[in-house]
């Protein structure tokens, strides 16, 4: 926080896809850390977005990468998915794609990317789904970039360590959006304020905390456990200057109904989200699931052909398990409500 000249111990979440420039903007200019996902764009949109951030920020911001390892084609499992959506897009009168392809590409060897990254000098970049290669992650250190990585167990965060990465974020389980887990076949499914301690207690790095954390109680329970800060996505995902449509935000927003899991069969990698008809289907399946992306190709497609006819059965609309704690504020009036009642409760418990 010191280094970056914080003035809230508050992280919005990078949510790529949901967050712009204009709401990370907005939470930096406030005195918190914004952020921007990088992770399903091409590079020309990833350029525009970062100087678009920097055009209405002086303040520091963060760009998130995602690094899984590039998926081994499979076309018998590929096909075997698609076969098993078939009837579901014929309920809209559409057929399945006939293959799937890798719609989103990793940062992991993309070259043109990192230079990009660089070239931009953003004052923080974080990592999901793995780590970067030593030599960005030492170009990054070499003009003074803050380095942040995800993590769901302990071993993941070691590595994290012993790579040279400054900031541990760890994110439980509770968290919305896709899990950060390296290998999703070994995921521990640890909750936030259990993984916190364990990360606190046995690495030597700073500690976000990320996961169902909604307000300034939250933010409070975690500075006690020992994090240095707040990693926060589901709570501005209500925010005017978030990308989400009018259908996600208007789900995310009926407490009645705000029932989140965690399914693959979105992407092809844990994501959890408000409960969809891809969650059930994904549950009934017999087979193994496609790599991600390429579930995700099959998933987009799908959403694609029911939202034609006003049907959003197919929407990923990531969310955590705070989600009935939601309230649709400007970010920056959120980050003030998060800071005042942070030192409400800071008060409260002496």
């Amino acid at each position: 926080m010191q280094r970056l000249g914080l003035r809230h111990p508050i992280i919005q979440a990078p949510m790529t896809g949901t967050a712009t420039p204009q709401l990370a903007a907005a939470v930096s200019n406030a005195g918190a850390l914004g952020s921007i996902g990088l992770g399903a764009y091409s590079l020309e949109k990833s350029k525009t977005d970062i100087e678009h951030t920097h055009s209405l920020t002086s303040g520091p911001f963060n760009v998130n990468l995602f690094y899984h390892q590039h998926p081994q084609a499979d076309a018998p499992r590929e096909q075997a998915w698609l076969e098993y959506l078939a009837p579901e897009f014929a309920r809209f009168g559409a057929t399945a794609p006939a293959s799937l392809q890798a719609v989103y590409p990793s940062a992991l060897g993309n070259t043109a990317l990192q230079q990009l990254i660089l070239a931009q000098r953003p004052a923080v970049v974080s990592f999901h789904f793995g780590l970067p290669e030593p030599d960005f992650l030492a170009a990054l250190k070499a003009y003074g970039c803050i380095t942040l990585a995800c993590a769901t167990d302990l071993d993941e965060a070691l590595a994290i360590e012993q790579a040279g990465i400054d900031v541990v974020i760890a994110q439980g389980v509770e968290a919305g959006g896709h899990r950060g887990v390296f290998d999703p076949a070994r995921d521990q499914m640890l909750g936030t304020l259990a993984l916190v301690q364990l990360l606190v207690q046995r690495t030597r790095l700073p500690v976000v905390a990320a996961g169902g954390i909604m307000d300034g109680a939250g933010i409070a329970a975690v500075l006690q456990l020992g994090a240095c800060a707040a990693q926060m996505g589901t709570a501005f995902v209500p925010c005017p200057e978030s990308n989400a449509n009018a259908a996600y935000r208007q789900a995310l927003l009926n407490k009645e109904h705000a029932r989140t899991a965690v399914t693959s069969a979105i992407s092809g990698r844990p994501a959890r989200g408000l409960v969809n008809r891809l969650h059930a289907l994904g549950a009934a399946y017999p087979g193994s699931l496609p790599a991600y992306p390429q579930v995700y190709d099959a998933g987009k497609a799908l959403h694609q052909a029911a939202s034609a006819q006003g049907c959003t059965d197919f929407a990923p609309f990531w969310a955590g398990q705070g989600v009935a704690l939601a309230r649709a504020l400007p970010a920056a009036q959120l980050v003030q409500v998060l800071a005042a009642e942070l030192a409400q409760a800071q008060l409260r418990g002496g």
